[in-house]
């Protein structure tokens, strides 16, 4: 089997591992970039027995690199959102359909079939702007729920309320996936109470209101949608792959994801799980561009996988990223 069709066949956390260590190998080989940083490192394939060997590379190489383990054509570039003058990262992703299926095999691993559902975005911030890969995830979402009603909404929010309060009166199961400060906007105009209504933050306050913790934004937006839990995605432009929280910001990896976390004071050291430290992904749908990746973001995993994202490094607090100068 290819190891792109290996992907979504992983059952056990054998399989991961197996299949995590041919990724390595494979873009070490084939990665330029990856390959310098670990030759830097010192790390071969030979010296990688294990997951927690593999060295991750730090995110911020996708602001400042090309990072592609194929030769194939690029077909689309996703870019982050950054202040103005600020360098954005950008994932060059040679591979569309793999994208697709990771986003919609994540969701009807988590959610079931899209086509139950009607979807509704409050996305401003990424509509605003060029090449967000959640845009694209998105509206490709709408288009294969397949219902008339799914569709973005803007600054629209009068509209947005009343087609929530019709689908709720047709007991109609929605997905309103939206952007934190939207979603505040939402609430703090229109009282709704909605029981077949799934609501997903994305995060991020995006400089349009004062950052708040997610557990204050949860009982905001509780209270205003007369829901018991909100749900959260967990996802970035340098990823082609999500994970998701049912509640209390705890998130759960599809079964081709992984986090990692690694020693704050020594950004090589893995950590044993139930410790805070930064965020290590490992996506294998990213399996064209870099699988292991150190985020700037701070989190704690858990004996069980799960995991939570408590907060973010400041520039000056990423230790261990000396080999920038590569």
């Amino acid at each position: 089997m290819k190891l792109k069709d290996a992907i979504f066949n992983i059952k056990t956390d054998a399989d991961f591992e197996a299949l995590a260590l041919k990724v390595f190998k494979f873009q070490f080989e084939n990665n330029k970039v990856y390959r310098s940083f670990c030759d830097l490192l010192y790390k071969h394939p030979s010296d990688v027995k294990q997951v927690s060997d593999i060295p991750f590379l730090p995110i911020q190489f996708f602001k400042t690199r090309d990072i592609v383990s194929t030769s194939n054509p690029i077909e689309k570039t996703f870019s982050s959102s950054g202040t103005t003058g600020s360098i954005t990262s950008k994932h060059l992703v040679t591979d569309l359909k793999l994208y697709e299926d990771s986003y919609l095999k994540a969701f009807n691993h988590f959610y079931g079939n899209i086509e139950d559902y009607v979807v509704l975005a409050l996305l401003p911030s990424y509509l605003e702007r060029d090449g967000s890969s959640l845009i694209y995830m998105v509206n490709d979402l709408i288009e294969k729920s397949n219902k008339t009603e799914s569709g973005f909404y803007l600054n629209n929010l009068e509209d947005l309320a009343n087609t929530l309060k019709s689908l709720e009166a047709k007991q109609q199961k929605t997905l309103l996936i939206g952007v934190s400060f939207a979603l505040l906007d939402l609430v703090e105009t229109y009282q709704l109470s909605l029981k077949h209504t799934t609501i997903m933050e994305t995060g991020g306050m995006k400089g349009r209101r004062k950052e708040i913790i997610r557990q204050e934004l949860h009982q905001i937006l509780q209270n205003g949608f007369n829901v018991n839990h909100i749900h959260s995605e967990y996802g970035m432009t340098e990823l082609l792959s999500q994970a998701y929280s049912k509640g209390h910001g705890v998130f759960e990896c599809p079964p081709w994801m992984k986090i990692l976390t690694r020693d704050t004071e020594d950004a090589l050291t893995i950590q044993q799980p139930n410790k805070t430290g930064g965020i290590n992904v490992i996506d294998l749908a990213n399996i064209n561009s870099c699988s292991f990746i150190a985020t700037q973001d701070l989190g704690k995993v858990y004996d069980n996988g799960l995991f939570e994202i408590l907060g973010r490094f400041d520039n000056s607090d990423i230790r261990g990223c000396n080999l920038m100068a590569l």
